[in-house]
């Protein structure tokens, strides 16, 4: 599956910090029973990899990737515990080369113009805007869309429930990367049901 394939498959894409591993499968069931089956679980904890795996093999309806890629060689091991997608913080010559040999989809990060040029000149259409407040926002978003047409961006830091539907309604944004659907104090209290409301009142707003 290609990165646009995927970024069209929800609106949202939950940004997951796991701290600790059993709260991986019920966290994500409750996200896909809400209607948001795109994950980022970022690789911000030890056990991030291991949530990786447990949400791969648990959870059918899970699209499940790894975030906050930094190093070539995280590629591998991303592969490795069933994530199907990866996305970075930004874009270097040695994540573009391992993402081509893992064949791990990439969503790099760019913050300017500059940056989504070259990103676009290394093959890459589909790119996450981060962060994206520090970015210029949906006025950035506003500006590239002319000059460069064919980029379809994830903008992702700073948006929440408030205005996500701002940035959704632009032509060049597939969907918004967000961690207001799971915030961590409700992940660790075990609000699995706090979390589903959360992400459907996301989805269905979206829609």
């Amino acid at each position: 599956m290609k990165v646009e394939q995927i970024l069209a498959l929800a609106p949202v894409v939950p940004v997951i910090v796991i701290d600790r591993v059993d709260d991986a499968v019920p966290l994500a069931r409750a996200l896909v029973a809400g209607g948001l089956p795109v994950l980022e679980v970022t690789l911000r904890t030890p056990v991030a990899l291991e949530a990786v795996a447990r949400i791969a093999a648990e959870v059918d309806d899970a699209v499940v990737g790894v975030g906050t890629l930094t190093r070539a060689q995280q590629f591998a091991a991303a592969r490795e515990a069933g994530a199907v997608f990866a996305v970075s913080p930004g874009l270097t010559d040695e994540l573009a080369t391992a993402a081509r040999q893992t064949d791990l989809p990439l969503l790099p990060g760019v913050f300017t113009p500059s940056e989504a040029m070259a990103a676009q000149a290394l093959g890459f259409d589909s790119l996450k805007l981060f962060p994206a407040r520090q970015a210029g926002g949906i006025g950035m978003l506003k500006a590239m869309a002319g000059p460069l047409p064919d980029l379809s961006f994830c903008p992702t830091g700073g948006i929440g429930a408030d205005d996500f539907r701002d940035f959704l309604a632009l032509p060049n944004v597939a969907c918004v990367g967000g961690s207001w659907v799971c915030p961590r104090e409700l992940v660790a209290a075990g609000d699995w049901d706090g979390i589903q409301q959360l992400a459907a009142a996301a989805r269905e707003s979206a829609d």
